[in-house]
């Protein structure tokens, strides 16, 4: 979990951040980054000369790039805590990550205390407060804490996005020119077979030029779509169910993972596999082998994300 405090200045956003330190959280100071950075291109660092640097930096690299600093420092599975956030953008980039939290530090105020609008801002976009009371901070961040660590886990994917994304990484094994494909077969939630497009086994592949009719499209003697010469590559579907028979695996009743929906020659070995279900990801221009599968009562869906 990552928490982002802000507050004005002298409410205990300092104080906060330690206690979270001694609760071994990684403690990130923005305001070290930026002087880091600033320290870069010049040896003398006052508060306000930072102050203006900021703007330059901003300008130079962005809005939030503070924010986008301290997310190089973070670590899988460890807990942070970013301070002080004064700038929106800077909330506002570390708010589209799902373990993120950004809590208001508030303390009893003082008259004459300059109010800085930016951080008031930032304050009104936190989804909770803490009031610095010094007595009781501790336990009241310790609570924090315990309300939110589970709250704040990334998401798992649901097993379609967890297969479909298998299936993704399975086609960057394909050794065809045309567009790479992956494909996985399931059964009772294992991967019981995997393909990609390509050339078979022992023949030379069609990135090597094994296969004369990609060879002749990028040659740009025929277009896409064109099919005047053959082509030796077998599908990412096709090969998946091949090499479940390959190694004497049954898919009867089993569920295909494709990142793109059949084609009709496809579609027929997936019928006559037994397999029920089919899941897609990008569709592909041919009605006729959505037809087939429609027909022959395999639940098909393309996937959203």
């Amino acid at each position: 979990m990552i928490i982002g405090l802000t507050g004005q200045e002298g409410v205990g956003v300092r104080e906060t951040a330690k206690i979270l330190e001694q609760m071994n959280f990684f403690c990130v100071s923005f305001t070290e980054l930026l002087g880091e950075e600033f320290s870069k291109k010049t040896a003398a660092a006052s508060k306000e000369s930072i102050e203006k640097a900021k703007v330059t930096l901003s300008s130079t690299y962005g809005s939030g790039f503070l924010a986008r600093l301290a997310e190089q420092r973070v670590k899988d599975g460890e807990n942070f805590v970013f301070y002080p956030i004064t700038e929106p953008e800077e909330a506002k980039h570390l708010f589209r990550r799902e373990d993120f939290l950004l809590v208001q530090v508030k303390g009893q105020h003082m008259p004459g205390r300059h109010i800085d609008p930016r951080r008031q801002k930032v304050g009104q976009m936190a989804r909770v407060s803490i009031h610095n009371d010094s007595a009781h901070l501790r336990e009241k961040v310790e609570r924090l804490v315990a309300d939110w660590m589970f709250r704040l886990q990334d998401k798992r994917p649901d097993w379609d996005h967890y297969f479909m994304n298998i299936a993704e990484a399975v086609k960057l094994r394909c050794s065809c020119m045309s567009a790479k494909k992956g494909a996985v077969i399931v059964r009772d939630k294992q991967i019981i077979s995997a393909g990609y497009n390509g050339t078979p086994k022992g023949i030379r592949h069609c990135t090597d030029g094994g296969c004369m009719r990609c060879t002749s499209r990028h040659m740009g003697r025929i277009k896409s779509g064109i099919y005047s010469e053959p082509c030796v590559c077998a599908h990412a579907e096709e090969n998946s169910i091949v090499q479940a028979a390959y190694n004497g695996v049954s898919t009867k009743g089993a569920t295909m993972y494709t990142t793109f929906t059949p084609c009709s020659n496809c579609a027929k070995l997936i019928i006559n596999a037994g397999i029920v279900r089919v899941v897609a990801r990008i569709e592909y221009p041919d009605e006729t082998g959505r037809r087939l599968l429609h027909d022959a009562g395999i639940k098909f869906n393309v996937l959203k994300d």
